[in-house]
Formats: C-alpha cells, structure tokens, sequence
C-alpha cells in the first residue's frame, strides 16, 4: 500500500450513508432474503421425499385363510341388528403409488355390503373384502372356543 492510498478516502469516510428520496428504505429482512438461496425447482423436494416413502405389498392370503375369513363375514351378518363392534386389519392402497400399508381399526359394523363386496361402518367407511387381512369380534372369539 503506498502513501497516496492511506488518505484516498479520508474526503468521505465520515460522509452520513445515502438515503434515497425516491425509493423506499429496504428492512435488514428484506435485503438478506435477495441473497438467500431459492429453489429453483419448485416442489422438487417433495417428490424427494415422496419417492423415499415406504409402502407395503399386499399378503396374499391361502385358500383356507380365506375360507376363514368368508366364515367370518357369514357369522357376523348373523349379528349385524346388533351392530357388532369388529378389529379389522386391512390393507389400505396408497393413493399416489403402488402398494400401501396394513391398518388395524376397530370400528361398529353397520353393514355387510355382498353387491360392493365391502364392509361398511357406523362412520361411513368402507373395507373391501379383498383387501381384509384378519377380522374378530368378541361374538367370533365364542364362537372359536365353542369349536375347539
């Protein structure tokens, strides 16, 4: 650094800082968010993310598993006027892939629905029979040990 160097800014260093009278004063916030990244493409991160998700495969269950099942159904219809309360696991699709995952609910039962093939609760949800896993009630856990 030579001698002339030191003093060039000695004319206006102590000058106030420049205020425009025509365009607004910008917030700290404001001027730091010009700076920051951006994404540049738009919802990129949540297709990450949702490509990273898990989903389950559905079981296929045996013959006689579903036999089981199908006697399950008939004995509970026996009993729908009761609206019986029922633990059902079930495999629910995934609504944006393939596959999806097992849920246990227990739910009142209000109809066994033969024309959609499905279970319908006092809630209004409905379990495709194909999608059912296991099924059991109380009335169903009598009637095992009766015939055992």
């Amino acid at each position: 650094m030579n001698n002339g160097d030191k003093h060039r800014y000695d004319g206006i260093i102590n000058l106030p800082h420049h205020r425009s009278e025509t365009h607004p004063h910008m917030s700290a916030h404001n001027r730091a968010a010009q700076f920051s990244p951006f994404a540049a493409l738009v919802g990129y991160d949540d297709a990450v993310e949702e490509t990273a998700r898990l989903t389950g495969s559905k079981i296929s269950l045996s013959d006689d598993e579903l036999g089981e099942l199908n006697r399950k159904i008939s004995a509970l219809a026996e009993k729908i006027s009761e609206r019986p309360e029922v633990t059902v696991t079930y495999f629910k699709p995934d609504e944006l892939k393939e596959g999806g995952e097992y849920v246990t609910a227990t739910k009142i039962l209000k109809k066994i629905d033969e024309f959609e093939r499905c279970l319908v609760f006092a809630d209004r949800s409905k379990v495709l029979f194909d999608n059912i896993f296991s099924i059991d009630n109380a009335y169903l856990s009598g009637l095992e040990k009766m015939e055992s």
